[in-house]
């Protein structure tokens, strides 16, 4: 079972995804921000802050890179919730 997902992972083609996805000049311009954002809280709290963890903006932008919107939170947290206009997380009301 185990090999048959890591086959399916070695089938990817990178380079086709980049062409069709990553080299749009909207999403260079997020990966610059969420670039910024990662050096702009390293240098408040120091690389040990933020060694395996994921830098989260709050309100889910990755251009607003202002102090009171970014968090340090560990990649599960980061990567655990669906992506919604105001980037919260969706809870189910009982």
């Amino acid at each position: 079972m185990l090999y048959r997902i890591w086959d399916s992972m070695s089938n990817r083609n990178y380079k086709k995804e980049y062409a069709n996805y990553h080299s749009k000049p909207t999403q260079k311009v997020n990966r610059a921000g969420r670039n910024k954002a990662r050096k702009i809280v390293m240098k408040a709290g120091g690389t040990a802050k933020v060694a395996g963890k994921d830098v989260h903006h709050k309100n889910g932008n990755p251009r607003d890179n202002r102090a009171g919107n970014l968090t340090v939170a560990s990649k599960t947290a980061n990567r655990s919730f669906k992506r919604t206009r105001t980037a919260k997380k969706l809870t189910r009301r009982i």
